[in-house]
């Protein structure tokens, strides 16, 4: 290692434990705006419009910090999520950027193996998760340094093993989750306190909410990520969250 990479790895490591600090000194208001004004115009938060994200969208809007939102459109959403996203969009003056799949990769995939795939097998259900949501989550991201994301440790094993703050060297850049310890109670109590717009799905057993396909209510005592790829046996993850 030369002496240039020598130091941008120090300075990286002096950042995380910054990071490290202020979300653990502060509460999560406190802490994005100090991240928000750390790397100006550099800090992007993806809302897949579930109910966590809702919290930080509440947050983010409510106090004006200057951090960018966006979320994926993968063509294949439920009808209520444009309905969050309008009602989210009109309460707090907030523009969302939305990021769509590329067409043609989308095509291909269709032509080749179906307009359902994801129910064959394991990989083809990961391909179209790559195709219409990894890939335009990658262009999300450009510009950006940190990456703000509304992963709860409660919902999967693999999102208990994550830390709050992060490196990711393959991205070039810090993921954060500032909810990471936050329980269900705590997300349900801050949307009823500040009146949060939430897809009404999440009133009728759906706890994870992605593709229309893909997801499915839950019973009282399943788990909470039961609903999504119900016919599979796997980590329950897409793939957004997988990457290093």
């Amino acid at each position: 290692m030369g002496k240039k990479d020598s130091h941008t790895a120090i300075l990286k490591m002096k950042q995380l434990e910054q990071l490290e600090r202020i979300f653990t000194e502060y509460p999560v208001e406190e802490a994005l705006q100090k991240v928000a004004a750390l790397f100006p115009g550099r800090v992007k938060f993806s809302t897949s419009l579930g109910q966590e994200d809702q919290v930080l969208t509440d947050i983010i809007g409510r106090n004006k910090i200057d951090i960018s939102i966006f979320t994926i459109d993968t063509g294949r959403l439920f009808n209520e999520a444009y309905s969050t996203l309008d009602l989210t969009q009109a309460k707090y003056g907030l523009a969302v950027d939305v990021y769509f799949p590329d067409t043609r990769a989308v095509q291909d995939m269709v032509r080749t193996k179906g307009i359902n795939l994801f129910y064959e097998s394991v990989d083809n259900r990961k391909e179209c998760c790559h195709v219409r949501k990894v890939e335009p989550l990658n262009r999300a991201l450009q510009g950006a340094e940190v990456w703000i994301t509304g992963l709860r440790g409660g919902q999967t094993e693999h999102r208990s093993a994550l830390p709050v703050v992060e490196w990711l060297p393959g991205k070039k850049m810090y993921k954060i989750n500032p909810l990471l310890n936050w329980s269900y109670n705590d997300i349900s109590t801050h949307l009823q306190r500040y009146s949060v717009p939430y897809n009404p799905l999440h009133d009728k057993g759906f706890i994870s909410i992605g593709c229309a396909p893909c997801t499915r209510a839950v019973s009282e005592g399943e788990d909470p990520r039961a609903g999504r790829w119900w016919w599979e046996l796997s980590h329950k993850e897409c793939g957004l969250h997988l990457v290093k």
